[in-house]
């Protein structure tokens, strides 16, 4: 039986736990004996996990906690920022959302310059899809399912922050161009990646918390700006989230967890993906995008996150960073790691559980379309 009591621990412990990675892979005391994050590195990782912490701060209203992440952002800020690329991006979204809690001019153009760059600088595929730049390479030419999250997520938030309908429009686009090539017909599940130089899906893997990239981005896209989403469009998303989930369902461990690759369950337990598919299911569900029959996975699935929460706070079975695969054994080797994506994601779905467990308004109920 779930209790705000015993959720409300869990967010402590984690959230602290986030508080302790000073990078990957990488645990140290807590700098002070007040929050303070302490992650180095201005990229994906820390861009999940700041977006799962600053979730929890505006539902439980704690104005610390904002502040906290509000002092992260001015030390990476006035430090100077890396170069702009995809994972880079990621922690945007949290300060696209930060800006309605502080004035903080500065941050308000560098959010609007952000979005521009992504829509005419960032290098595009063939059908003007966001090719996946990171740090280490260019990846030309190729899509990535954990692009959606990382960049247009944030850009539709900046769209709907400052009334942008052509940042939102982008923002949708990406999401029909990635589903073209890495959603596949026959399971409905989401391959990692494609490559238009070659045309192929690399080592066709569904990879676990990339479909939980979908699970999660799909739900928080309707979150976000779902109004300004046009309804052919709304309704395709949600068909498109209702096949992976049917195939999600039929994949999960008795225990509730599932694997690195998916549809191999004597792969590696992940953390990250299970704690992943479980909060987009709920958020789906709230956003009425799923039916409440899917809530059992998502249940089951918690309970199993639940169990991988050590008592440092530090979420346990995650995979780490996973670059593009080019054969199935390199998913099966990946190891585990303290990250804050890990941290993050649960973050998440404890929020979701705790909001569950409170008293909504009526009129905020929504009819599931159909599909």
């Amino acid at each position: 039986m779930k209790s705000i009591e015993d959720i409300s621990r869990l967010l402590s412990s984690v959230s602290i736990g986030l508080a302790r990675l000073k990078g990957m892979n990488e645990t140290a005391p807590l700098a002070s004996e007040g929050f303070s994050l302490q992650f180095d590195e201005w990229d994906w990782e820390v861009g999940v996990g700041i977006y799962g912490l600053l979730r929890h701060a505006e539902t439980s209203g704690d104005r610390e906690l904002i502040a906290s992440i509000a002092d992260w952002y001015d030390w990476q800020i006035g430090r100077g920022l890396p170069p702009r690329q995809v994972n880079s991006s990621s922690p945007m979204l949290a300060l696209s959302i930060l800006i309605d809690h502080v004035n903080r001019p500065d941050w308000e153009a560098l959010v609007q310059d952000w979005a521009d760059w992504l829509v005419n600088d960032l290098a595009k595929t063939e059908d003007g899809g966001f090719q996946h730049v990171v740090k280490e390479r260019m990846n030309d030419g190729e899509l990535w399912d954990d692009t959606l999250f990382m960049t247009c997520l944030f850009l539709a938030q900046a769209g709907k922050r400052f009334e942008r309908k052509d940042w939102i429009d982008e923002a949708v686009y990406q999401f029909l161009v990635h589903t073209r090539y890495l959603a596949d017909p026959v399971t409905g599940l989401w391959y990692h990646g494609w490559n238009f130089n070659g045309r192929h899906n690399f080592a066709k893997a569904f990879w676990g918390r990339g479909n939980s990239w979908i699970t999660v981005a799909i739900p928080e896209l309707f979150g976000l700006v779902g109004d300004a989403i046009a309804p052919s469009d709304a309704r395709f998303l949600t068909c498109v989230l209702q096949s992976q989930v049917r195939a999600l369902s039929g994949l999960q461990h008795d225990n509730g967890m599932f694997s690195t690759l998916l549809d191999d369950k004597d792969s590696p337990l992940e953390t990250s993906a299970t704690a992943g598919i479980a909060y987009g299911i709920l958020r789906g569900i709230e956003e009425g995008i799923l039916p409440e029959s899917t809530r059992a996975v998502a249940d089951k699935a918690y309970d199993a996150v639940v169990e991988r929460i050590g008592e440092d706070g530090i979420v346990l079975e995650v995979s780490d960073g996973t670059p593009m695969g080019h054969d199935l054994d390199f998913y099966r080797k990946l190891p585990n790691v303290p990250a804050p994506y890990g941290q993050a994601l649960v973050i998440l779905l404890l929020v979701e559980t705790l909001s569950g467990l409170q008293p909504k308004d009526e009129g905020k109920q929504k009819k599931v379309a159909n599909a």
